[in-house]
């Protein structure tokens, strides 16, 4: 709610008054609303203008102060009902930061800086939406909105971060201080909340009875006041509490608190009234049951004296009109507080109400004046709701809020689209009737044009293919994107997925997917089947989230298989991939379709997650075994599935109980867990435990989890202990031992890469993050290792290779090496079998850049590169090379090219092909450049250009040209020369096309027509309509005198013989036409009654009045005009006073 600051009535209280014109009408209605029954109505009409009113009775003083305080304590009679205000579930809270209690006073960065950041992170933070503006004084206004506990959290966090803070202690009973901490302090806490203050109690073994409380200066008041409170209602002397409205709390108080201390000092009793910030309505008394009554009937009868001059009103508005009354940042309620500040308006979210309260004739005032506020909005505003799907909302909004601020702009209307989080449908829509209509039209269509282009389809297709979908740099997708004009996704390098989702028109959809389809079918021998399967075994096939049918799809290479959609009757079902594959997955679905037929049986048994790659083996060799021997199918679960122990088994009865009692045969010797150990030479136990056991966590993941423990580095023991199932344990113990034997016969390879520039060259080996060479390593099972960065390299012995911790040159003795042998930085080391080693020697070789130098002509360099080098670029992504070009300033045809050797040739092409483009484009542009001058008559130029330059648009579209007209600034260019510009025989032909026209205009006369100025308007007829017809018509030109010319009635015609004499002849018609017109419109003029604001008025003799100061007599004391009794100011500036509580917030 926003809330006037209270006042109080002390004397005469003078307004702000525009100045409005006192016309005799109003002047009587005027001077009777200034002091009602006090003055005599003054009609001024004919028979009484010899009698005019004196200057007292037309200008009466002002009131005297007596009147004043008569009339404020006038009973309202309506607060006897006292209707208590309603409290709004969303409030709006205004408070003021006064400048001497800002913690951020530069007045160059309102709006920035720290505090707005400040402000910034408490609304993200407690929802409220804050608003600050400056004060006259300098004072920080802040407006809080929000639901109440959030405008508490928002105020809290206000007051702690923008105010200063001060400290100051209260002192109770020692006793009593266990009462303010509360149950295990919450209490405390909620006080300190509550008050934005930090409260620190002595502890119990101190003597002391004093409270700290820390905070600005309204917080410690409110601090101190609970606390106070508290302590009062555990005195052991009486407790009473009267409720009381709280505009009413400064009338008790008193000025300075004076009213209330002469009562308490009186009666001996402590009255404790809630500060101002502090939203209760309580007051407290506490002493002895006789003074403490003496001290409630005083404060009644004070409490009853005011109430009767206070009243609670209300105005019917609806809801959504709220906002606009308010008006931004609060201004339109400003207005209106700020002349009645006693005045409490409150809104209501969701009801069609606003309360007032305040004094009677300051609410009827307000009301009045949100009455037509409402009136008036309710005529000039209207409102719609629309339904749209929340998923389009963000689409409707558009980029940076661009459509929705068009819309906005465009039909002067308020859009308020719901959150994302709401996930609400509901649009509203503001602002002007017609405009409301207008935007709810075309967010609809919108909308409608959203739901068409939203049509989705979903195409498998294999990964392998999705490099060739997509294309050199992108190229492929783009096109099919672009013709289509469709949104294709494509899943990310690193998913599983291979589903590619399109998005569009359904058309268009369908065309995408037979382009992307087709692309997979070029490029890999794919077939597609139809199998007719009763739609009824279906969903069986498909299993529980499709677990049957993913299994077949994986077992048979990947293939896809497609089901029609359910509920479509149809029985086909099409499989597409590879062609045996197809034909296998064909087969086991026509088998499994026959087993639901006849009689289905499923199982599920149970076995830990990290059993099932053993029971699976490498490369599924144990169970293809099971399913062999029983004909049974058996499905593990995939990462996507939630219950990982299940695995299910799908088959005739007796093969699944085969497969049953084999399967759990298996996973009871897992469960049989032993305890073995190997011996393992140290010196290979690094390589199991580095890079955090990465060899160690494969055998586990491997055989079943298996657990392998290596002795801690620093003992010499050679015993490895493994722990699992005996199966398990007896297969990591061979893969060990194969690891070991690979660790014993690993040999060394040295190959070196020449190059000027290591590191770089080295960068484009490894590949982006190293993915290369990691494909090498797993390929060929070998380690690679990269010199480390030398900051000086010099020429040096050659390493002593340390692999796995140990001497790689079986104890050779370092030699001294040739000073022209390769650098150590440029020795890359390659550790494996052997043959893998020259396998990888290879591989690695490969991927070496090598560059090339391609003869391109100096001049062409520049476009080659491009604007701002996009051409470059593009032909770098595109053949995947580096593309040197040498500096401007070297005047060098050789471009150099660096990249992969496969990749060269390719680049090195296309380079080519795109010089021959340019090359082309030169020939082009020196044909394109032949000029060619034309003589005019500078006087037939405009017509040559014609209006707006259209006849010379034409030309230069029609004949593909530049046409060039001499500048008449220019007095050295000849001024009859058009110099045509483009091919040689597109240049002569618009020279012919200018000639024609000139040819033409040469033939034409001009003749002047004497023609009465008085029809001319209506022979141009409007903005010229009626003249341009008859020129399109006669084909001629007419123009009209100016305004001031010679000869008004000479108007000069200008074409070609026949046609001048034929538009002539036409408008000499018009003119005797339109001349009989005018002349009897002139004669019916004399005998028309001249209009009345031409007739002859008797001079006025404004308004008079008697007895005024300025006809006094010379005896009488002229008025002192520097006084300010006889003059009082309205407008000017007075000094402030200050209130009797206190300043005003």
């Amino acid at each position: 709610a926003v809330t006037g600051s209270p006042g109080l009535c002390a004397g005469a209280r003078s307004t702000m008054s525009s100045v409005a014109v006192l016309t005799q009408e109003s002047f009587a209605e005027h001077r009777s609303g200034l002091v009602p029954q006090q003055i005599k109505v003054a009609t001024l009409n004919s028979e009484e203008e010899s009698d005019p009113p004196t200057y007292k009775d037309a200008f009466p003083p002002l009131p005297e102060k007596s009147a004043c305080l008569e009339n404020a304590q006038e009973p309202a009679g309506a607060w006897s009902n006292k209707i208590r205000p309603i409290k709004a579930s969303v409030i709006t809270q205004v408070f003021h930061v006064p400048l001497e209690e800002r913690k951020y006073k530069d007045m160059n960065q309102f709006g920035e800086g720290e505090q707005a950041k400040i402000c910034l992170e408490i609304m993200q933070r407690t929802g409220a939406h804050l608003e600050l503006s400056l004060a006259k004084d300098q004072g920080l206004s802040i407006m809080v909105s929000g639901k109440l506990d959030a405008v508490m959290k928002a105020r809290k966090d206000i007051v702690a971060r923008l105010q200063t803070q001060a400290s100051a202690t209260v002192a109770i009973p020692k006793e009593h201080h266990r009462f303010v901490i509360g149950k295990n302090g919450e209490k405390l806490q909620d006080l300190e909340l509550k008050t934005a203050t930090k409260i620190q109690i002595p502890r119990p073994d101190d003597a002391s009875n004093q409270i700290r409380i820390t905070g600005t200066k309204e917080g410690i008041e409110k601090a101190r006041h609970e606390v106070l409170l508290i302590s009062a209602e555990q005195d052991k002397r009486a407790v009473e509490r009267l409720e009381v409205e709280k505009a009413f709390h400064p009338f008790i108080a008193g000025p300075y608190n004076r009213l209330v201390g002469e009562i308490m000092q009186e009666t001996g009793t402590r009255i404790n009234i809630p500060p101002p910030s502090v939203n209760r309505t309580e007051i407290v008394f506490t002493g002895e049951k006789e003074q403490l009554a003496q001290a409630v009937a005083r404060i009644k009868k004070i409490y009853e004296e005011k109430a009767n001059s206070f009243t609670v009103s209300s105005v019917s508005a609806p809801s959504w009109l709220h906002r606009f009354i308010i008006g931004k940042k609060g201004q339109n309620l400003a207005k209106i507080t700020q002349q009645m500040p006693k005045v409490h308006i409150e809104f209501t979210e969701g009801e069609d109400k606003i309360t007032l309260e305040g004094p009677t004739e300051d609410v009827n005032v307000a009301q009045e004046q949100i009455e037509a506020m409402v009136k008036d909005l309710i005529t000039r505003m209207d409102y719609v709701e629309i339904n749209v799907d929340h998923k389009f909302h963000r689409h409707l909004i558009g980029k940076s809020g661009a459509n929705i601020n068009r819309i906005k702009d465009q039909y002067k209307v308020s859009v308020r689209i719901p959150p994302d989080s709401e996930k609400s449908n509901l649009i509203r829509i503001e602002g002007d009737p017609q405009g409301v209509q207008q935007a709810k039209r075309e967010l609809l269509e919108l909308a409608s044009r959203m739901v068409e282009n939203s049509y989705s389809i979903s195409v498998p297709i294999f990964k392998q293919f999705h490099k060739n979908i997509i294309g050199k740099g992108g190229a492929n997708i783009k096109k099919i994107r672009e013709e289509s004009n469709t949104k294709i996704d494509l899943p990310a390098e690193n998913s599983n997925s291979e589903t590619i989702i399109i998005t569009g028109k359904r058309a268009n959809c369908e065309a995408a997917r037979s382009r992307i389809l087709s692309i997979q079918k070029d490029l890999a021998n794919i077939a597609e089947v139809e199998v007719s399967i009763p739609a009824r075994l279906h969903n069986s096939l498909i299993g529980t989230k499709g677990r049957l049918i993913r299994s077949i799809m994986e077992e048979c290479g990947g293939v896809h298989i497609h089901f029609p959609v359910e509920g479509s009757g149809s029985d086909t079902v099409v499989i597409r991939g590879p062609a045996s594959d197809v034909e296998k997955a064909k087969k086991q679905l026509l088998h499994l379709a026959e087993e639901k037929q006849t009689k289905s049986f499923t199982v599920d048994i149970r076995a830990k997650p990290e059993y099932h790659k053993f029971l699976i083996g490498k490369g599924g060799g144990k169970i293809r075994k099971v399913r062999d021997n029983t004909g049974a199918r058996i499905i593990f679960p995939t990462a996507e599935d939630k219950d990982q122990d299940l695995i299910t088994i799908i088959g005739k009865e007796d093969a699944v109980r085969e497969a049953q009692k084999e399967l759990e045969a298996l996973i009871q010797n897992l469960d049989n867990v032993v305890e073995d150990c190997m011996l393992v030479d140290p010196k290979h136990h690094r390589h199991f435990v580095i890079r955090r056991g990465q060899v160690l966590r494969e055998i586990a993941e491997e055989y079943g989890g298996v657990m392998v423990s290596f002795p801690r580095s620093g003992t010499q023991s050679d015993k490895v202990t493994l722990k699992g199932a005996k199966d398990c344990v007896e297969a990591a113990k061979k893969r060990i031992q194969e690891i070991i034997e690979d660790l014993v016969v690993n040999l060394c390879l040295y190959f070196f890469l020449s190059c000027c520039v290591p590191l770089p060259t080295h960068r484009s080996v490894m590949g982006p993050k190293g993915s290369r060479i990691q494909q090498i390593t797993r390929d060929y099972n070998v380690q690679i290792k990269f010199p480390d960065r030398e900051e000086n390299p010099v020429h040096s012995v050659e390493p002593q290779v340390q692999e796995n911790g140990d001497d790689a040159g079986d104890g050779r003795d370092t030699k001294d090496t040739d000073p022209g042998s390769p650098r150590r930085c440029d020795i890359i080391i390659i550790s494996g079998r052997k043959e893998k080693c020259e396998a990888a020697k290879e591989a690695l070789e490969a991927l070496v850049p090598v560059t090339i130098e391609v003869e391109v002509p100096f001049d062409l360099h520049r476009y080659i590169i491009g604007q701002k080098g996009s051409g470059i670029r593009k032909m770098m992504d595109e053949f995947e090379v580096n593309i040197h070009v040498p500096a401007p300033e070297l005047q060098s045809d050789v471009i150099a090219i660096t990249g992969l050797a496969a990749n060269l040739d390719r680049a090195k092409a296309g380079l080519l092909e795109r010089v021959k483009e340019l090359q082309a484009e030169q020939e082009d542009r020196a044909l394109r450049s032949f000029k060619l001058s034309v003589t005019v008559d500078p006087k037939y130029h405009p017509k040559i250009i014609g209006r707006k330059g259209a006849v010379i648009t034409q030309i230069r579209l029609e004949h593909d040209v530049n046409i060039q007209f001499p500048d008449k600034d220019d007095g050295n260019q000849p001024q009859d020369q058009i110099t045509i510009t483009g091919y040689e025989k597109n240049t002569e032909a618009a020279r012919d096309a200018i000639l024609k026209i000139v040819g033409e205009l040469e033939q034409m006369v001009s003749e002047d027509v004497p023609l009465d100025h008085r029809v001319h308007a209506r022979i141009i007829g409007a903005r010229g309509k009626a003249i341009r017809k008859i020129m399109d018509e006669f084909k001629v030109d007419i123009r009209f005198p100016q305004s001031g010319a010679p000869d008004p009635n000479c108007v000069t015609v200008t074409g070609l013989p026949e046609n001048v004499e034929e538009a002539i002849d036409h408008i000499l018609n018009l003119e005797e036409e339109y001349l009989a017109d005018v002349v009897d419109s002139e004669a019916l003029q004399v005998y028309m009654k001249p209009p009345a604001h031409e007739e002859s008025k008797a001079p006025s003799k404004g308004f008079v009045v008697r007895d005024a100061p300025w006809t006094a007599s010379s005896s009488e004391k002229a008025p002192d005009m520097s006084s300010s009794e006889e003059f009082p100011s309205f407008g000017a500036q007075v000094a402030p006073k200050t209130l009797p509580w206190g300043p005003k917030r």
